[in-house]
């Protein structure tokens, strides 16, 4: 069985990439460690609990992170990055019933490397536990949440599932309801593109400003450093604001709202704003408002890239499980 999947992983990658295998293969496998040697490669304490692995394989996954760290410091080769979605976009990606293979515009994913939406067999979803949290010594989530990493599509998800005792497959209904939760929770959807697995998205994570790596990288970088994309939205006050401070009191992941000199108004900055759209659904006087922002780039919207409808697109959620 292993070798059947292994087979199909191998098969994933391109004539002139098959070299790539290798490093797609440990990551997949080994998530968790992968993730631990990032920690360690960000200057942050990397866990101590993780089961030792066969050394060769430790040094190969350090060395994959040193790639990566060497590679991110700009746009044109950048090897591990991320887009911002707000939850309609993100549900998109899950309620795929067919095959999707496109190469977004540069304003929707403005990286040279690790670009592609490929999405085979779509209906194929892993989930596992969050590196992140894992590691983390103070998650936000308990150990008995902390299921809110999804891999889409094959072969990865299936490779997953089979390989990687920390995931296993669910439905597509399942994974909406988990990234619903997640954003009742506040949590920001970040779709992730890895040179690892072939250039393309493989991952659609929920993510926090606490615990979460690629989000504590950005703000402690102050965005210096292109390890994220910004939704293609902006959040926005209105006059229907009250002062209530809900928003500015640790809902923001990217530390873009705050209290104006009076302390009666929230504002929002603009440069700071990935157009995550949390601080909309959670402000209790219903005061935010999100809109596009061309300046911000265009949203990874399925609907829009592949030019389906709107009443296709709600029939496929429905089929998966959502209601109208």
């Amino acid at each position: 069985m292993h070798h059947d999947i292994t087979k199909r992983l191998f098969d994933a990658f391109p004539p002139d990439r098959k070299g790539d295998f290798w490093a797609g293969y440990l990551y997949l496998k080994y998530t968790e460690h992968f993730f631990n040697y990032s920690l360690e490669a960000s200057g942050l304490e990397p866990r101590k609990d993780l089961p030792r692995l066969d050394e060769s394989i430790e040094e190969m996954l350090r060395a994959m992170n040193w790639h990566i760290a060497e590679s991110a410091m700009s746009a044109e080769t950048s090897l591990y990055h991320g887009k911002v979605m707000k939850l309609h976009d993100a549900l998109k990606l899950l309620t795929q019933e067919q095959d999707v293979h496109l190469r977004p515009p540069e304003r929707v994913i403005p990286f040279k490397i690790a670009r592609d939406v490929i999405l085979e067999n779509p209906s194929s979803i892993a989930v596992g536990r969050c590196p992140c949290r894992a590691a983390s010594p103070k998650p936000c989530l308990p150990p008995g949440q902390q299921e809110v990493c999804l891999f889409l599509g094959d072969p990865w998800a299936s490779f997953m599932d089979e390989q990687n005792p920390n995931y296993h497959k669910i439905s597509q209904e399942e994974a909406v309801k988990v990234v619903e939760r997640c954003h009742e929770k506040g949590f920001v959807h970040t779709a992730y593109f890895e040179h690892a697995v072939g250039n393309r998205l493989d991952a659609l994570c929920n993510c926090c400003s606490c615990c979460c790596l690629g989000v504590k990288m950005w703000n402690l970088l102050d965005g210096a450093v292109p390890l994220l994309a910004p939704s293609g939205y902006v959040s926005e006050i209105t006059d229907e604001c009250s002062g209530c401070g809900v928003c500015a009191d640790d809902v923001c992941h990217f530390n873009a709202i705050s209290m104006d000199e009076t302390g009666d108004r929230a504002v929002i900055s603009f440069e700071k704003c990935m157009g995550c759209g949390v601080c909309v659904d959670l402000c209790p006087e219903e005061a935010i408002v999100s809109r596009r922002e061309s300046s911000k780039g265009d949203p990874l919207d399925l609907e829009e890239l592949l030019g389906t409808s709107g009443s296709e697109r709600e029939d496929s959620r429905e089929r998966a499980g959502r209601k109208p």
